[in-house]
């Protein structure tokens, strides 16, 4: 590609190898660190923040104390946990202040599956699939606005500027298993620019080569942005002159991580043009899987249809399928300020099938043993009421679960407090989860950690080992 003097020497003295004999450091060789229990992931995300009280999180004294302030309630005591340090604990008295009357439980739990964690009833599908399922109950963040939805992808806060996202990572980290197909695929609405927008799933210093690709879920027309104008073989020779001049423009700014994305995705484009219409082509399954991500009803169809491309990506050999629900052009459909019974009602209804079905589709082809599926959102509400019928942001404590890839199943672990609003057992922020997805797939973060870019010790964060198999 007219890479191979100059550019080669420049790009492996900036990615390290050059220097490695003195740094003790080499750059991601695409192989696993140890023996992998997954082989890719599939990320759910919902915007706005889903309530982990009617969702994954029962809390009944929620009911007991319906209506009265918090000060007046047995749970007051919150605030002498040592857990609690002295600038959060001015945070909560003021919480207490403006969401100061207990807000009930807008929805009923049942007990599910032969492990009989209990579920949300407005989640009866995924409930079904809860022995295979580790729910983590401890979950916290710092961000108190919607900045947590960048925060949970990039484990940092988005004052503190642009990070490589968890998607980006695994990229960077393990090579492809399919060359025809992006490595890091982005499908559903992304998150608003509002509270980071593509930076949720971009490469920031890693290079725009690990940037997520976007993907459109349409049978019709799935790759708008490279149909050809010209016939294969025509098109074959304009890329082939395209990559003749990259490569001389290659040569002479050969550290312009620019110009090495824009070769690389100029070849994958070309070869996408064949694989991914394939993969959209649903007109392939049958009906009974069809079914099963309830695309034969108006209200499950649309995310049902990107969960089953989701399946389909992960089957021909994408790393990361990173899946987006409830754009709405701000914070997010699930920012439950008002209406939360409704709007929760509603989100539920149009995920909760797709997502068992996703998760029972990979267990009969055998994938959600190699699978890893993580269902998560930036933070959970309030146990207060805002206004009369909603809950506020709350970073504080919330629920994420995961399933397959070496995950147990039937488990539940942490816990928040009574009341749901502090984890107080087996805390874990935010990058533990990053930790978790990597020590799956068999990547240790502190060996892909770049030279020159300081990290912070909770930036790699720890696997939550009390759920892996």
């Amino acid at each position: 590609m007219g890479f191979t003097g100059l550019a080669l020497g420049a790009m492996l003295h900036r990615d390290g190898v050059a220097r490695a004999a003195t740094a003790g450091w080499t750059p991601p060789d695409g192989k696993p660190h140890f023996a992998p229990k997954a082989k890719r992931v599939i990320w759910l995300f919902m915007i706005g923040g889903t309530s982990h009280m009617e969702s994954f999180d029962p809390k009944p004294e929620l009911n007991k104390y319906a209506g009265k302030k918090f000060v007046d309630t047995p749970h007051a005591g919150v605030l002498s946990n040592p857990l609690v340090k002295q600038n959060l604990r001015e945070v909560i008295k003021g919480l207490h202040k403006t969401h100061q009357f207990i807000y009930p439980m807008q929805t009923g739990f049942s007990k599910r599956g032969k492990s009989g964690i209990e579920v949300s009833d407005w989640f009866p599908h995924v409930g079904e699939c809860i022995d295979d399922i580790s729910v983590v109950r401890s979950m916290w963040t710092t961000d108190n606005n919607h900045g947590a939805q960048i925060q949970f992808h990039t484990g940092r806060h988005s004052l503190e500027g642009h990070f490589p996202t968890i998607g980006s990572w695994v990229h960077y980290g393990l090579g492809s298993l399919n060359d025809n197909l992006p490595q890091f695929v982005v499908l559903g609405d992304i998150i608003d620019t509002c509270c980071g927008g593509v930076g949720a799933h971009g490469g920031s210093y890693l290079g725009p080569e690990h940037n997520g690709v976007q993907l459109a879920v349409d049978t019709k027309n799935p790759l708008p942005f490279a149909i050809p104008s010209t016939g294969p073989e025509d098109q074959k020779r304009e890329f082939e002159l395209l990559r003749e001049l990259n490569g001389i423009a290659g040569a002479e700014y050969p550290d312009d991580p620019a110009m090495r994305a824009r070769i690389k995705s100029y070849e994958l484009a070309f070869r996408m043009q064949a694989s991914v219409p394939e993969v959209m082509k649903f007109s392939t399954e049958n009906d009974a899987t069809r079914k099963l991500y309830g695309l034969d009803h108006d209200t499950t169809r649309p995310f049902g249809e990107i969960c089953l491309a989701a399946r389909r990506l992960a089957e021909s050999g994408v790393r990361f399928v990173q899946v987006f629900h409830g754009q709405n052009g701000g914070a997010g459909k699930w920012d439950g300020h008002s209406n939360l019974k409704k709007t929760h009602t509603e989100l539920c209804a149009q995920t909760d099938q797709p997502v068992a079905g996703l998760l029972k589709d990979l267990k009969q082809r055998g994938m959600l043993d190699d699978t890893l599926v993580v269902w998560c959102t930036e933070f959970g509400r309030t146990p207060g009421c805002q206004g009369t019928n909603g809950r506020d942001h709350h970073p504080y404590g919330f629920s994420v679960w995961m399933a397959g890839g070496g995950i147990k199943g039937g488990v539940t672990h942490g816990a928040t407090d009574e009341l749901g609003f502090h984890a107080v057992e087996n805390r874990h922020y935010v990058t533990d989860v990053h930790a978790t997805v990597l020590r799956q797939l068999g990547l240790d973060p502190r060996r892909l950690e770049v030279p020159g870019r300081k990290r912070l010790d909770i930036d790699f964060g720890a696997p939550i080992k009390e759920i892996v198999a």
